[in-house]
């Protein structure tokens, strides 16, 4: 990534999605079954440790020439979410979406990982009570939201493995079908359109040199499963296109 011409505007290179490699790792499951067991343990986080702070990343790849968003959906479910999550108390931003990612996205074997390019905040929402609303902003009447979350770019490399858990699958979905889609996939995600409206994505047409699916295997990743480019179905372990 680097500065545009334009004053402030930063400049993002988006991959085709067949230059990554994908394969599985052990399955992470969700805490909360419910939507009522998550708000209650969100509100018993926030009695013991304050404000919760979440950071999240976006992730982009090129699908016929358009970006699309890299999400994770939850086995077979209609939940979906960017990778990221919860900051311990005290834990820098950057350092805990690293953590994150490498959490949901990163190969099991160090040799197949690369390093996360975490680039700047692009937006920042606020939960002002115990439920599921978000707003790009914290209402007059809260002086103290239950939750922020803020989103990061992070630039992928050119070429690289992704290690998903067994029980998530990771889904590309284009721009187009994101924008205002609030019923799918929720505000913040559906807002990602408009905060990536401000930057410069340059999509780049050409594929890199393919990555070789048998190196997994030859160096220990994921125990041995291979890792496999981009299908048009959805399927465990595997990049789905929307």
């Amino acid at each position: 990534m680097h500065r545009g011409a334009g004053a402030g505007q930063t400049a993002y290179s988006v991959f085709p999605a067949g230059n990554y490699k994908f394969g599985a790792k052990q399955p992470k499951p969700e805490k909360d079954n419910l939507t009522e067991s998550r708000l209650l343990r969100i509100k018993q986080k926030y009695d013991a440790e304050g404000v919760r702070r979440t950071v999240d990343a976006i992730l982009l790849v090129a699908q016929h020439s358009h970006p699309h968003v890299l999400l994770l959906q939850y086995g077979q479910s209609h939940f979906f979410k960017l990778p990221g999550g919860k900051l311990k108390p005290d834990e820098d931003e950057v350092a805990g979406l690293r953590r994150k990612l490498e959490l949901y996205l990163s190969p099991e074997s160090e040799l197949l990982r690369s390093p996360w390019d975490i680039g700047e905040a692009v937006g920042c929402w606020s939960r002002p009570n115990f439920d599921t609303v978000f707003y790009p902003y914290n209402p007059p009447h809260i002086t103290r939201p239950k939750e922020v979350k803020k989103l990061f770019m992070v630039q992928l490399p050119e070429a690289t493995y992704f290690g998903v858990p067994k029980n998530y699958n990771l889904v590309a979905v284009p721009l187009f079908e994101l924008y205002d889609n609030y019923s799918r996939y929720g505000p913040v995600i559906a807002s990602i359109p408009s905060m990536l409206s401000r930057l410069r994505l340059n999509t780049v047409a050409a594929p890199a040199a393919p990555l070789a699916a048998g190196d997994a295997a030859a160096s220990g990743g994921a125990q041995g499963d291979e890792y496999e480019g981009v299908t048009e179905t959805h399927r465990r372990s595997s990049i789905a296109i929307a």
